[in-house]
């Protein structure tokens, strides 16, 4: 987090990896994705169908985490449930 964060920062740059998984015969999905670089971008370095899931409570399990260093940050985050834009699977990898 430290060293890739704080180097991420230095260019204003955010990298992010997340895996989502649809639960069969249901409209729920099952994800896990993480981000790291600046404080500003960390969000955006998240799946768009986890945005607004960061630190909320409208799934059936949603556990998440932040860390700060710095001028660095690093999101993680593993929902299970109803995700509006989710496909029924994706591999996500971002370096922005």
């Amino acid at each position: 987090m430290l060293v890739l964060g704080g180097a991420l920062s230095l260019f204003n740059a955010v990298f992010g990896l997340g895996v989502s998984i649809g639960i069969p015969f249901t409209q729920n999905n099952l994800t896990l994705a993480g981000s790291i670089g600046t404080k500003d971008k960390v969000v955006e370095g998240l799946p768009s169908y986890t945005r607004g899931r960061l630190a909320g409570n409208q799934n059936f399990i949603n556990q998440s985490g932040t860390l700060t260093i710095g001028p660095a940050e690093g999101a993680g985050l593993f929902v299970i449930g109803k995700q509006d834009g989710a496909p029924a699977v994706d591999l996500y990898l971002v370096l922005r």
